[in-house]
């Protein structure tokens, strides 16, 4: 290794505005101030770390100093002041780490050196990096030279926690936020620092690391140092994944295939082999929920501009997309989401995974979507070219052929491997592989099985808990009942008596004051007398749903509810007479009262 080596992070920094990366709304805006001599005596820049906050506050200082800018102010970078800057030999230019000069005595010397005039150039700028990690002290002694500074000083300050600067001195300041760099602005960075280099590095490899630096530049070359070290400078997709640790997407591809399938053994051997590549539980849940809402954004060619994956990768979403119903993604981010709060709980950390995974697997039983739904679904693959309402992959993306599912077989076959082709050096553009996806298991055929419901149900706790009686005890088949007024009635009981030994006694109340009919073929309306128990059959209606489906063996029912005001009891209410109409009353029963009254001329007062 070379003694003069230096890192991508220095060596690639830029020196003008126009080379800054993913900040354009900050530099045009200086550039225009320095065009139009609109410059302030101060300056705060903040934001995340590595987004360009002290290198925009360096090429700020050389600017406005420059002797010879050009027509779109930048630095010429010739003249003696940019050659002195460059050599960081200049007096005009001075930088200040507010983390280790936070004291009232900085501060003061700093102050002092204020007071005279530069010898060259027009300003003296002080870039002051970390600035809120000065003393309250130390602020409120810098406050009256940062309000009225002499007309050739500027300060430009710098820091990532804007929150814990002082306000006085936030209104003393024109406030500059820096942006996180966008993955696509430091894939693009990324490439040309590589090709300069002589680097071979794939745009999935760049994508991942831009990926994992959360839009910090300056984390981005560092690891794309460490794996050009590491590979020899022959960056690939699995080297990549490889080096920075990350579990590869395939893997998630395969979980998701094996819970489709509801094959747990598969799904459980899978979890083992990720557990032995040291992966913690905790990342397993985090990425398979990421995955779960790439495919939840594939549903929608809308939404699809959100999927952050390499372009590579795209048509394989597309795919796995159209064959996981919206029902089971949706449930599944809701599984995935309770496991993942409740993990840190976990004694055994290893089970609460698998129990998820578990979960996962039978979750299409749950949603009352069968292995057949999931092929006849209008939105899968087989018919996603006959169906203009299935979601469709973008325009400017490849889609991948259309294939049958095979039929089911009494024992599935092994599951065919189709793994992300990892990018090798540069080479001509080789088409995706048609992926088969594994066939599901055999079901009991049914003629009278619900189908695949058009809208998601949010798992509650107690249909998880019903999921768990079922895993614990195996799934039992309902013998298959008429529905009939009796057996809805009967049904009906048993469900009132369930929320009495459940002690929801307002339920139960509210449920006794209803009456039930049913309307062939598959509705059982509820008759409330009231609006507010209306309320609570619209609450419960999902668990109405699956009690009596579980209960008469019945897959495709209906409930619905009317409000019946009974009006056969309703008594006429009398109304009150206003005073003068109790007189008139009483003179009718007793004309002698209107002659004594006339007698004796006597008015009355109401």
């Amino acid at each position: 290794m070379s003694d003069n080596y230096i890192v991508s992070a220095r060596k690639y920094r830029p020196q003008t505005f126009d080379t800054v990366v993913g900040q354009q709304h900050i530099t045009t805006t200086l550039k225009n101030a320095i065009k139009h001599q609109h410059l302030a005596h101060a300056y705060l820049f903040c934001g995340p770390r590595g987004v360009g906050k002290t290198t925009c506050a360096r090429i700020l200082a050389k600017t406005i100093n420059c002797e010879n800018p050009t027509a779109d102010m930048e630095a010429c970078g010739v003249c003696n002041t940019c050659q002195s800057f460059k050599n960081n030999t200049s007096f005009n230019v001075f930088e200040l780490d507010a983390a280790s000069n936070n004291s009232v005595d900085d501060i003061r010397n700093l102050t002092d050196q204020v007071r005279f005039a530069p010898q060259q150039g027009k300003y003296k700028i002080y870039i002051i990096d970390e600035v809120h990690m000065l003393s309250a002290a130390a602020f409120n002694a810098f406050l009256k030279t940062l309000e009225e500074p002499p007309p050739y000083a500027i300060f430009i300050l710098a820091t990532t926690e804007k929150h814990k600067i002082l306000p006085t001195i936030l209104s003393r300041c024109q406030i500059f936020d820096f942006k996180r760099i966008t993955t696509g602005d430091i894939v693009n960075h990324l490439h040309s620092i590589a090709t300069k280099e002589g680097v071979v590095a794939p745009e999935a490899a760049l994508h991942v690391i831009a990926q994992k630096s959360e839009g910090c530049m300056r984390d981005a070359l560092s690891m794309l140092d460490r794996i050009v070290s590491f590979t020899n400078g022959m960056l690939t997709y699995s080297n990549t994944m490889e080096h920075l640790n990350l579990l590869d997407a395939d893997y998630y591809f395969k979980l998701v295939d094996h819970m489709l399938a509801q094959d747990v053994s598969n799904t459980l051997l899978l979890l083992d082999q990720v557990l032995e590549k040291g992966f913690e539980g905790d990342v397993i849940l985090n990425g398979l929920a990421e995955h779960m809402r790439n495919l939840l954004l594939c549903k929608d060619a809308r939404m699809a501009k959100m999927l952050d994956v390499p372009n590579e990768h795209k048509p394989i979403y597309y795919e796995k997309a159209n064959q996981a119903p919206p029902s089971f993604v949706l449930s599944a981010l809701n599984v995935i989401n309770d496991s993942e709060l409740q993990y840190k709980n976990a004694t055994n950390k290893r089970l609460h995974v698998e129990m998820c995974l578990i979960r996962l697997c039978y979750l299409l039983q749950v949603t009352r979507v069968t292995a057949d739904d999931v092929k006849k679904k209008p939105g899968s693959v087989a018919a996603a070219s006959a169906n203009s309402s299935a979601a469709q992959p973008l325009a400017d993306q490849p889609q991948a052929p259309a294939q049958p599912l095979p039929q089911p077989v009494t024992a599935a076959p092994p599951q065919q491997e189709h793994k992300i082709p990892p990018q090798e050096p540069p080479v001509a553009q080789q088409a995706q592989p048609a992926y088969t996806p594994p066939p599901a298991p055999a079901q009991p055929q049914n003629n009278n099985a619900a189908a695949a419901p058009s809208k998601a149900r949010r798992l509650s706790k107690g249909m998880l808990n019903d999921l768990d009686n079922e895993l614990a005890n195996g799934p039992g088949e309902t013998e298959q009942k008429e529905l009939t007024e009796a057996v809805a009635a009967e049904v009906f009981d048993k469900y009132k008596q369930n929320l009495r030994e459940k002690n929801k006694s307002v339920y139960y109340a509210q449920f006794c004051a209803m009456s039930i009919e049913i309307h062939l073929p598959d509705e059982i309306r509820f008759v409330t007398p009231n609006d507010l128990t209306d309320a609570y059959v619209k609450e419960l209606r999902d668990e109405l749903i699956d009690f009596f489906r579980a209960h008469t063996g019945i897959g495709a029912l209906r409930v619905t509810s009317e409000v019946r005001i009974d009006t056969t009891n309703i008594q006429p209410q009398e109304r009150v007479l206003s005073k003068p109409e109790v007189y008139e009353a009483m003179a009718a029963k007793n004309p002698n009262l209107a002659s004594l009254k006339d007698g004796l001329n006597m008015q009355i007062d109401y």
